[in-house]
């Protein structure tokens, strides 16, 4: 078990620290030198309708986390000891944000790290995972750190619009509240010693989905000057407004409102709701019906998967990195479909196992291909390799890359193996540890002396390209920027490499299988 300090001197005085808002005033802690506010109140909302400033009188203590948006259902993780969770009450007023920085001075204009969490845009919250905490990330970088929860699931995103001119946007309110929340950075992380004008968004799983996104959302232009993507959003399908519309339709049915009397579901109880939600979900489910939550396009508000709909030209000009892991839910540490050791497979046994997941006829083109991209790694690992996030970024990145004028884009992928289970590969959600300069939060992936190097490197990116666009630091080999006709990878792992192109005929090989693939 990795040891870690549980208690820290806290300093909390009537007077310091506080710090003034265009809401009102708040008191958070000093813990060792730096100081921490959680549970900043950053707007309020009426349900389905979008965010709205919100002000105090006086000084509000922000010590506690707010609360998490309401869940219908909170799924418990496949192994919880591979991505430790920390759950926290859950209301509807949900609109807090949480600050981590090394100073109050409003000249330090330190740069600032805002934080999307995950869980799709279902669930989760920004202190849910405890790789989330952002004291480690602000004390290494000397930067500013943000988290913040937002509407979820039917409270961000049902849309309603066909019952009334005031729910016109109300598939869009999650994403709104996102907006909101950068919109208060903006005009208050100068007083926690930010810049304004040096913000960089970052987001893992949903949260990377938040991330993209929010370059496609013109309200959120101005807001944000650099963008990390990690472990999703790369790909994208076209809107499911119809099925969101008849899911809507069922919804306000089985609660016996009607267009008329629609205004009542702004105020019956949460639990009434998510009774709905869950017994038409199940309905649609069972038809084979699926929708989706998220942000819905609409031309107007949100112009929805550029994939789909194409880059937006206001929005070229902001550097991304796309980052995912080597092995996402496919890892053997989740689910071993041929079982026992993957690293004690015979290179005849793990033949077999090829052709059986991708055809016999391919087999001697894979174990080529893969040798070729990871001449490092046990040849059983091509069994568990993500493909559709590792494709989705490479054709995003790539077209983002041939847009006239446009910033850079790099790329990256964490090809860490733990020593859990005899070798697992990096799971999702194992890059938030290190990105995060929290590796010691998790002890599956613990190898003394590698992991604090790894995280350096990695946090270390992160650090450099919240900085300067440019994710290159001297713990790194060079780390060059994709291009339309190629795609330089940095391999994070015991030892870094880049690799240019290194998996582009292996990916070609290989389908591009679900996350759950």
């Amino acid at each position: 078990m990795i040891m870690r300090k549980l208690t820290q001197q806290v300093v909390c005085d009537y007077d310091d620290p506080v710090a003034e808002t265009k809401s009102g005033k708040v008191r958070g802690q000093i813990v060792e030198g730096a100081y921490q506010f959680r549970g900043i109140k950053y707007a309020q909302a009426k349900r389905f309708h979008f965010p709205e400033e919100v002000c105090w009188e006086g000084t509000k203590e922000a010590f506690n986390y707010g609360y998490c948006c309401p869940e219908p259902t909170t799924p418990v993780p496949v192994d919880a000891y591979l991505d430790p969770h920390f759950y926290y009450p859950q209301d509807e007023d949900c609109l807090y944000l949480n600050i981590w920085t090394p100073t109050l001075d409003k000249d330090a204009k330190k740069p600032v790290m805002v934080w999307f969490h995950g869980g799709g845009w279902f669930m989760g919250s920004g202190v849910e995972i405890y790789s989330y905490d952002g004291e480690n990330l602000s004390a290494f970088g000397d930067v500013v750190v943000v988290s913040l929860n937002h509407r979820l699931n039917i409270l961000g995103f049902m849309d309603l619009s066909a019952y009334g001119e005031e729910y016109k946007y109300s598939a869009n309110c999650g994403l709104a509240d996102l907006v909101q929340s950068l919109k208060w950075v903006q005009e208050n992380i100068a007083n926690f010693g930010g810049d304004p004008g040096n913000v960089t968004i970052m987001g893992q799983s949903g949260g990377g989905a938040k991330v993209l996104s929010m370059l496609q959302t013109p309200a959120a232009d101005g807001l944000f000057h650099k963008a990390v993507m990690q472990s999703g959003g790369p790909t994208g399908g076209p809107s499911d407004k119809e099925a969101r519309l008849e899911f809507t339709d069922r919804v306000v049915k089985y609660l016996g409102l009607t267009k008329e009397t629609i205004k009542e579901i702004e105020t019956i109880d949460w639990y009434d709701l998510a009774d709905a939600y869950l017994a038409v979900n199940a309905e649609m489910m069972k038809e084979k019906k699926r929708v989706n939550w998220g942000p819905q396009y609409d031309g107007d508000y949100y112009y929805g998967h550029p994939l789909v709909y194409g880059f937006r030209e206001e929005s070229k000009q902001i550097p991304i990195i796309g980052s995912s892991v080597i092995a996402e839910f496919t890892s053997n540490a989740l689910r071993n479909q041929f079982g026992g050791d993957k690293n004690a497979y015979t290179e005849e046994e793990t033949r077999k196992y090829i052709g059986e997941k991708y055809g016999e006829d391919k087999v001697d083109a894979i174990v080529e291909a893969f040798k070729k991209a990871y001449p490092e790694k046990k040849l059983a690992d091509v069994l568990y390799l993500d493909t559709m996030l590792r494709k989705g970024y490479r054709e995003f990145l790539t077209k983002r890359a041939a847009l006239p004028g446009a910033a850079p884009c790099y790329n990256c992928l964490l090809t860490f193996e733990s020593p859990y289970k005899n070798g697992s590969l990096a799971w999702h959600n194992l890059d938030e540890a290190f990105m995060f300069h929290n590796a010691d939060y998790i002890e599956a992936a613990y190898i003394p002396g590698v992991t604090e190097k790894l995280q350096d490197q990695m946090a270390g990116a992160w650090v450099a390209f919240a900085k300067t666009g440019n994710p290159n630091h001297d713990l790194i080999p060079e780390w060059k920027a994709v291009t339309p006709e190629e795609v330089p990878t940095l391999l994070f792992d015991k030892e870094c490499r880049l690799g240019v192109d290194h998996d582009k005929e292996l990916l070609e090989l290989l389908p591009g299988m679900s996350l759950f693939g």
